[in-house]
């Protein structure tokens, strides 16, 4: 791909990348908002365990779900038009959700969340790559957007915790509203329409498809984590690769695929994207750990552990922010190897912490993050470079995908292995325990913490001790495949050329190409 240096993001692009920031990260917030909310929402709905799981997990899945639709969907109608739809169908449906009576209408809205939430997180990266032709100015743009999801994230359960204080849990989904008149009354004076004069109808079969394949995946990848490794979870993940196999020999047949299977053959795109799952399996499984730790073995409320992970965010921006202005000298891949190796200290303090170690733990997941914030915006970057501007919706809504999974693949297995190194290093437990407590024990150090109050004394530190080595077993696993992450930069993006310089045209898998 030929970096455009003619055309120069002004001061309309600046401005129009911050107003694309604002549904950025109201769609990480999402994510999280709801971890102090969950309480107060189950006093008022009273849902089974069923369907709390259900609120909680219904906006992740449609987002993973539909991300490759509505991709390819922005190509054909419009990016902006698509961003300006999506934004106002997730307010609308953020205050169905504030206003939901019922458990089930709760479930209905966080869908409904979901489906809407697909469609502007593909929309807001394509129209940075149509805003910011030059390479530099695009990585950092890339970086900004990367940048405000994680905040997002990150801010979501102290956000959660101050609505809820001060009003109700309904009003923790509010917040899209002032975004989406911000986002609706602003877009056409700040964000070009692009759409691909030559594409084709929409395949309703590879929608089909797509979702038959993504989402039994992701369902098996949560079941995973919640109960380990059984035959739901081999079945559903089954049906998924079955779904997928046949969705990516369809995708072959057509003239205008859903999914460009052919952007696979760039080198760059296909290491880019194998860096960036296995950074988020790392990233996705550690936040979870470290959360917990926070709370359960530190004893921190949902919103003080929050505040410590305020640290980390700033690293990850600095990292985000950083990388593509030293990528401008140094070749990308040589700094997302660098910076995955200074992630390595991050790995080796989670890896080593223990009781009492808060600011360590804290400290570790900032160099963790500082990782993340290098491959999310470099990574990220190649990703959507190496596509022609026609598909960049398509190639954006991969990335998304792979960084979906990449969460959910990390919290599955990092929380399984944590768990299994737990119930191994417990000790035995006293004689005359309540069954009821004894299960809750071997179960999760969440049960535990829950009953602390009528166990022996002794009992909630050693579950807790036990905790700490599962996450520092997890801990080394993950830092070495974040090892092998930053070989993979190093092995595989080395012909890739410091930003702005022009790069080779052609992207075949034995050939140089695009950042």
């Amino acid at each position: 791909m030929t970096v455009d240096r003619t055309v120069r993001a002004g001061a309309r692009q600046w401005v129009g990348l911050g107003l694309l920031a604002l549904p950025t990260v109201l769609l990480g917030l999402d994510v999280t908002v709801l971890y102090l909310a969950a309480p107060s929402m189950a006093a008022d709905l009273s849902p089974s365990a069923t369907q709390l799981l259900w609120i909680m997990d219904a906006y992740g899945f449609l987002i993973a779900g539909f991300l490759i639709t509505m991709g390819t969907l922005g190509d054909r109608i419009g990016r902006r038009r698509l961003l300006m739809t999506g934004m106002a169908a997730f307010a609308v449906a953020s205050v169905f959700a504030a206003s939901a009576p019922t458990a089930e209408l709760l479930i209905l809205a966080r869908a409904l969340l979901g489906v809407a939430g697909a469609t502007l997180m593909p929309s807001t990266l394509s129209l940075i790559s149509n805003m910011f032709p030059d390479a530099r100015h695009r990585a950092v743009a890339i970086g900004v957007w990367a940048t405000m999801f994680a905040l997002g994230m990150a801010a979501g359960p102290v956000v959660g915790g101050l609505l809820v204080d001060a009003f109700w849990w309904g009003a923790a989904f509010l917040l899209a509203v002032p975004v989406a008149v911000v986002v609706l009354a602003s877009a056409r004076a700040l964000l070009p329409e692009h759409a691909d004069p030559s594409a084709g109808r929409l395949d309703l079969s590879s929608v089909g498809l797509s979702l038959a394949a993504i989402l039994p995946l992701v369902y098996a990848v949560k079941h995973l984590a919640a109960h380990g490794p059984d035959a739901r979870a081999v079945a559903f993940a089954g049906v998924g690769a079955l779904a997928g196999v046949v969705f990516l020999r369809r995708q072959r047949r057509l003239t205008d695929p859903l999914l460009d299977v052919r952007l696979f053959g760039d080198r760059a795109f296909t290491a880019a994207l194998a860096v960036l799952l296995i950074g988020l399996v790392g990233v996705g499984g550690s936040m979870y750990l470290v959360t917990q730790y926070l709370q359960l073995v530190e004893g921190l409320t949902p919103f003080a552990a929050g505040l410590w992970m305020g640290p980390p965010a700033l690293a990850m921006f600095a990292a985000a922010i950083g990388a593509p202005l030293i990528a401008r000298r140094i070749r990308p891949g040589d700094v997302m190897a660098a910076t995955l190796g200074i992630s390595l200290i991050g790995y080796a303090l989670l890896a080593t912490a223990g009781l009492g170690d808060q600011v360590a733990v804290a400290l570790g997941f900032a160099f963790v993050y500082l990782g993340l914030g290098a491959i999310a915006a470099l990574g990220t970057d190649m990703v959507v470079g190496a596509a022609p501007s026609s598909k960049s919706g398509s190639a954006a809504s991969l990335s998304e995908t792979v960084q979906e999974l990449g969460i959910a693949v990390g919290v599955a297995l990092l929380g399984s292995l944590t768990t299994a190194v737990y119930r191994a290093h417990l000790p035995i437990l006293p004689d005359g325990l309540p069954p009821d407590a004894a299960h809750a024990v071997t179960d999760s150090l969440g049960a535990t913490v829950s009953l602390a109050d009528d166990l022996p004394a002794g009992v909630v530190e050693s579950a807790q001790r036990a905790f700490t080595t599962g996450l520092n077993v997890a801990s080394l696993v993950a830092g070495a495949a974040i090892a092998a992450a930053g070989l993979l930069c190093l092995s595989r993006l080395r012909h890739v050329r410091p930003l702005g310089q022009p790069q080779p045209q052609s992207a075949p898998a034995d050939a140089d190409v695009s950042a």
